[in-house]
């Protein structure tokens, strides 16, 4: 008799399993006339190579704006970061270079018809996502190294006043190939290979422009809807805590002129307004070490508890530690991360950074180790009082000792692009166009 025989009664057992364990919503499924994991719209069960569906892929952010999309615009569930050094040899392919990008980066965020060509000729897309470009949520963030400024292109002038080459902190393990960069992209989508057709899609079209000095993909586990009255929680890193909690609200917007955005009038050179700093960083996790570790130092090492991420003190993820009320460190150790990242005085406020993180998986090192982590990505409007800051701070942390820093690079976020007139990075070469030809 065939297990999967209604008849036989191991089948009937395992059905009654399977159906106590699906809850209300799986009876009601499994009671119609198809059951499985995956139905196809037209009622019948899904094919083993059938795509996965989503109403999602025609999302779209609009390119045009003060700011750059991809900063304060809600993470999605993959990430990208590119560093690509420029062979452009002066200021007018530098200038190409930066009207192809903007020219590419509208029509992927825009989606739309692939142009055919005559087959003989290479097609002019390389189509894995079909003949429609769909948008699927997709930002593209255009930033500069400060590799850019040297006597290439005689931009030293604008250059940002804080951007700086990274240098590494006492914990670090900085591999060169993984490090800094000319321009960064950072590329943020529902789905990764959206990210990699619009990576693919640029390579195609500056070959002679740009080249991938490093890359590194990463994603979000996507999380259940809240209930009713309760806030949305925080994704999962691969240490399995809460990643983001005391995020500054990106949605408030004087909040986020105060700690992200570059504004008019202020130190940096005037075409920096609305431009913001980015720091990345890959940090490799040691998990094995980490799952090896008990529970109750994880949660003193990271200051928070792992199954709701609510501070020592409190309930829930969303609540403000007050550390007043342990100035000893009893509850929260005085080296915990959360505590020795944002200490929660008036001072520290001015340490504050915006977190755009993804967790990384690269496979499994020679040592038979897995190699994965989080690729680190935060922006301010302040590189030295923001992430320097707050990483100074975290030097000789606990946690350094499951984690490792290997690559990354400080870039300045270019401000957005206003209109059909303007390009990407215009504002920077205006700012030195008469300092080039007086």
């Amino acid at each position: 008799m065939n297990d999967s025989d209604p008849s036989n009664p191991c089948f009937s057992a395992q059905r009654r399993r399977v159906l106590l364990g699906m809850g209300a919503a799986g009876v009601a499924l499994a009671g119609s006339s198809l059951s499985g994991p995956a139905l196809a719209a037209t009622g019948k069960a899904a094919q083993v190579t059938a795509a996965p569906s989503s109403d999602k892929t025609h999302e779209r952010h609009a390119f045009h704006g003060q700011h750059q999309s991809g900063i304060v615009t809600p993470r999605p569930a993959a990430g990208m970061l590119v560093s690509f050094d420029v062979l452009a040899s002066d200021r007018a392919e530098l200038e190409r270079l930066l009207r192809t990008l903007d020219q590419r980066i509208k029509f992927l965020m825009a989606g739309g018809p692939v142009q055919q060509v005559d087959p003989k000729l290479p097609p002019l897309d390389s189509g894995i996502l079909g003949p429609v470009v769909t948008p699927d949520n997709l930002t593209i963030t255009v930033s500069v190294g400060a590799s850019l400024f040297d006597e290439r292109f005689d931009l030293a002038a604008a250059k940002p006043k804080r951007l700086i080459r990274m240098v590494g902190f006492p914990n670090d393990a900085l591999e060169p190939d993984n490090c800094h960069g000319d321009l960064s992209l950072q590329f943020c989508s529902n789905t990764a290979d959206t990210n990699i057709h619009a990576l693919r899609d640029i390579v195609k079209n500056l070959p002679d422009l740009l080249l991938v000095r490093w890359k590194q993909e990463g994603s979000v586990p996507p999380q259940a809807p809240a209930k009713p009255g309760e806030a949305a929680q925080s994704a999962r890193n691969f240490l399995g805590f809460r990643d983001g909690s005391a995020n500054p609200d990106s949605n408030d917007r004087t909040a986020m002129q105060q700690i992200v955005w570059v504004q008019p009038g202020s130190d940096e050179p005037a075409w920096a307004a609305h431009g913001s700093y980015q720091a990345v960083r890959i940090i490799r996790n040691f998990v094995e070490r980490w799952d090896r570790t008990p529970l109750q130092e994880q949660q003193s090492i990271i200051g928070r508890v792992k199954a709701s991420g609510a501070p020592m003190d409190g309930q829930q993820e969303h609540q403000v530690p007050d550390y007043r009320k342990d100035p000893h460190g009893q509850l929260t150790k005085l080296d915990a991360h959360i505590r020795l990242a944002n200490p929660r005085t008036a001072q520290t406020q001015r340490n504050l950074i915006l977190r755009r993180p993804f967790n990384y998986s690269n496979g499994v090192n020679k040592n038979g180790q897995l190699d994965m982590g989080l690729l680190f990505i935060c922006y301010q409007a302040d590189l030295e009082q923001g992430f320097i800051a707050v990483q100074t701070r975290l030097n000789g942390e606990p946690l350094e000792e499951y984690l490792k820093p290997v690559g990354g690079g400080y870039f300045f976020a270019l401000p957005g692009v206003t209109g059909d007139q303007d390009f990407i990075g215009r504002g920077l070469l205006e700012a030195t166009r008469t300092h080039t030809t007086a």
